[in-house]
C-alpha cells in the first residue's frame, strides 16, 4: 500500500461573477498518461481561464494500492471519509464526477446522501475491457454502469455513435461532450527521424490487452513499425515482435516530432470511446487508419483524404499513405478545448438551478 504525500493546500481563489466553483472526482489522474488524465488536465485549465474555481480531487490525495492487473494505475483506498471532508471544504457549486472507481463511488454516495446533483461522463468501456481480460460477459458490468450513471443529472459522453451505444444499452440523460487538441504543440514541423526505413507506421498509446496492438503488429506491410508507449503488455509484445521498434513513452515536443515523423498512424483499438491520439496525429500532419469504430468514425467523421477506415486494417493502412498531410491539419483545427470547456459548462447548467 502507498502513502501519497499530501501537501500544502492553499486557500482556493474566488470565482468571477461568471464562474462556478467546480469539483471534479477522478480516479483517473497524474501520474497516469492516458486520454482521461490528458483530457481532464487540459479542461480544468480551460475553465480555469474563463473565470472558474476548479479542484481535481485524484489518488493522490489518498493512501492507494495497485490496480489488478495493471500496477502503474493506483486505486484510492477507503476514501469516503476524507472525500467528504475535502467537498465539504470546497463547498462545490457544481460536481462532476468523471469515472466510476473507487472515488466516483464515494462521491456518488456523498452526493446521494447530501441530495446534490451531479454530472458523471462515460470515459472507458469497462465491459468490453473486463471481457478483453477475463472473457466476462459485458452484461453484469452494463448493469452495473447503468446503476452508477443512473443517478446523475446528465452523463457526458465524447462521440455521437458511443451515445447511440449506450442509448441502446440502456443509459438515459446523455450529453454530448466532445475533445480537444493542443494546435501549438501537435504541429507538422518538426518531424522526427527514426531512422527506419520507410513507410514509417506509428501506434501511440498504452500497450494494454484492450488496446489490440497485435492486430496491427500482425500485418504485413512495407517499411517499419513504431509503438510509442508502456503499459502491462510491452514484455510479451516486445518478445513476440522483435522486428517492430518500441521506443517507450514520449511526451511533449519529443511526442508531437514522433507523430509528425511518421507516414501513417494505425489505431488498432476496437473499444475506445474517442481516442485523443487520433486528433494529436491528424494535428501533426499526419493519416489515420483504423477500423471503422466509435472513435474514429466520429473524429474523421467523413472528412476526405485524411485517412482510412476499413475492416481490413492493412488495406486501410495502405490507403492512408494516400492521404493529404495539410487535409489532415486543417481537419484537427476544427477541434479546440476551449469549445471542449465551453460544452462541459453548458452539460453542467441543471447545477445551477
Amino acid at each position: 500500500m502507498h502513502e501519497s504525500p499530501k501537501p500544502s493546500e492553499p486557500a482556493l481563489p474566488a470565482a468571477t461573477p461568471a464562474g462556478q466553483r467546480i469539483m471534479i472526482v477522478t480516479d483517473a489522474w497524474e501520474p497516469q498518461v492516458n486520454g482521461v488524465v490528458r483530457t481532464l488536465r487540459t479542461v480544468a485549465q480551460e475553465l480555469r481561464a474563463m473565470g472558474h474555481v476548479v479542484e481535481v480531487i485524484g489518488p493522490d490525495r489518498f493512501r492507494t494500492v495497485p490496480c489488478p492487473t495493471y500496477a502503474s494505475i493506483r486505486l484510492a483506498v477507503m476514501p469516503r471519509r476524507r472525500l467528504g471532508r475535502l467537498i465539504e471544504a470546497f463547498r462545490p457549486e457544481a460536481l462532476h464526477i468523471s469515472t466510476e472507481g473507487p472515488l466516483g463511488i464515494a462521491a456518488r454516495r456523498w452526493a446521494l446522501r447530501h441530495k446534490m446533483p451531479f454530472t458523471t461522463a462515460y470515459h472507458t468501456r469497462f465491459p468490453e475491457y473486463l471481457h478483453a481480460r477475463t472473457g466476462l460477459s459485458p452484461r453484469i458490468p452494463y448493469a452495473l454502469l447503468r446503476y452508477f450513471h443512473g443517478a446523475s443529472s446528465g452523463l457526458m459522453v465524447a462521440t455521437a455513435s458511443l451515445q447511440r451505444d449506450l442509448a441502446a444499452h440502456g443509459f438515459h440523460n446523455i450529453r454530448a461532450w466532445s475533445r480537444g487538441v493542443d494546435l501549438d504543440l501537435f504541429r507538422p514541423e518538426p518531424r522526427h527521424d527514426w531512422g527506419l526505413p520507410g513507410p514509417i507506421f506509428l501506434y501511440v498509446g498504452r500497450v494494454a490487452v484492450e488496446k489490440n496492438i497485435g492486430a496491427f503488429l500482425d500485418l504485413d506491410l512495407p517499411g517499419s513499425k513504431v509503438v510509442v508507449g508502456d503499459g502491462p503488455q510491452l514484455a510479451a509484445l516486445q518478445r513476440r515482435y522483435p522486428d517492430v521498434h518500441f521506443a517507450g513513452e514520449l511526451h511533449g515536443a519529443a511526442l508531437a516530432r514522433a507523430y509528425a515523423g511518421a507516414d501513417v498512424f494505425v489505431f488498432p483499438s476496437l473499444t475506445d470511446t474517442f481516442g485523443l491520439v487520433l486528433l494529436e496525429a491528424l494535428a501533426c500532419g499526419t493519416p489515420v487508419a483504423a477500423f471503422p469504430v466509435t472513435g474514429p468514425v466520429d473524429v474523421l467523421d467523413g472528412a476526405p483524404n485524411v485517412g482510412a477506415l476499413d475492416q481490413d486494417l492493412r488495406a486501410a493502412c495502405l490507403r492512408a499513405l494516400q492521404a493529404d498531410r495539410a487535409a489532415c491539419r486543417a481537419h484537427a483545427e476544427r477541434f479546440s478545448w476551449q469549445a471542449c470547456a465551453e460544452r462541459f459548462v453548458a452539460n453542467l447548467a441543471p447545477l445551477q438551478a
